[in-house]
């Protein structure tokens, strides 16, 4: 019987596991002052008829903290690559200059530093509810099982460690992105 409350054990933290990578994930779109490929990581480009990303037609690098540049692979894609990041609304205004696109971040300012805070705090809040319904589903499977009750009693409170440790680690990543928001 052990082994069943392990595999339940174990299932439950890869689900709590997979739930702090899609914050994570989530947390790199949410721009922090600095500028960064995965800004641009949204935009597509009408390559030959088909809407292809950015990344596969160009490459982004970052020459400074301010600027992002697109050297695409052929140059005829130039004017397609400004078009499509101007439509792409994300509040950039593409300089083509003969060779590559070139994007000047602005700075943050106050207000949208707060609203990016406030975005990154709904992204942690959604992996939470995540953690707590992969607990949930856990304690469920868990009485669904033919056990005694002391072992029961000792699996949900594994799985509530799981929990909180899980938890705490939302909350980590959530105070080093707010820091690195509201850096000016």
């Amino acid at each position: 019987m052990d082994e069943d409350v392990k595999f339940i054990l174990d299932s439950t933290k890869e689900s709590m596991e997979a739930s702090i990578e899609h914050l994570q994930k989530a947390l790199t779109k949410i721009r922090a002052g600095k500028a960064s490929p995965m800004m641009l990581s949204t935009v597509m480009v009408d390559y030959y008829g088909s809407q292809t990303p950015l990344s596969q037609v160009s490459n982004i690098n970052t020459p400074d903290a301010r600027t992002l540049s697109v050297q695409p692979w052929e140059k005829n894609l130039l004017g397609e690559i400004e078009t499509a990041i101007m439509n792409a609304n994300l509040g950039f205004n593409p300089m083509n200059n003969g060779e590559m696109v070139i994007i000047n971040v602005p700075p943050l300012t106050e207000e949208r530093r707060i609203q990016l805070t406030k975005q990154a705090k709904a992204e942690a809040e959604d992996a939470k509810v995540s953690i707590r319904s992969a607990r949930q589903e856990a304690n469920k499977e868990l009485k669904a099982l033919d056990i005694s009750e002391d072992l029961l009693k000792n699996a949900e409170v594994d799985v509530q460690e799981l929990t909180n440790k899980y938890s705490d680690r939302v909350d980590a990543i959530l105070t080093t992105k707010e820091a690195e928001i509201m850096k000016v």
